[in-house]
């Protein structure tokens, strides 16, 4: 299952998101940010690679739907509501995403 992880620029959510869940060997991860000054921009490629898109804020997926349109038909987006209030790895961040997408993918212990 291939999973999309996006936030703003990329640099803490979705980077650290990427970083804990392509260890599990099911998963095949990526992550992208919205903005121009993301540290890898989300492109169409990313949004057709992937099975599941999960996003950290309500204004990720108006941001994605603004600029992929018809390119997201069939796609899965998934808002975790996760504010922008945490540095990269930080554990609290790690805790509160495993237990978001656990909701809809299995998180091995």
């Amino acid at each position: 299952m291939k999973l999309l992880f996006i936030c703003s620029r990329n640099k803490w959510r979705s980077l650290t998101a990427e970083k804990i869940f392509e260890q599990y060997s099911m998963y095949q991860v990526r992550s992208a940010g919205t903005e121009e000054n993301a540290r890898i921009k989300v492109t169409a490629g990313h949004i057709g690679w992937a099975d599941l898109i999960f996003v950290m804020e309500t204004k990720h997926t108006r941001r994605l739907k603004e600029k992929f349109g018809s390119s997201l038909t069939g796609k899965r987006i998934i808002r975790l509501d996760i504010p922008d209030d945490y540095p990269f790895m930080d554990e609290e961040l790690i805790e509160i995403l495993k237990a978001r997408v656990s909701e809809y993918i299995e998180v091995p212990d």
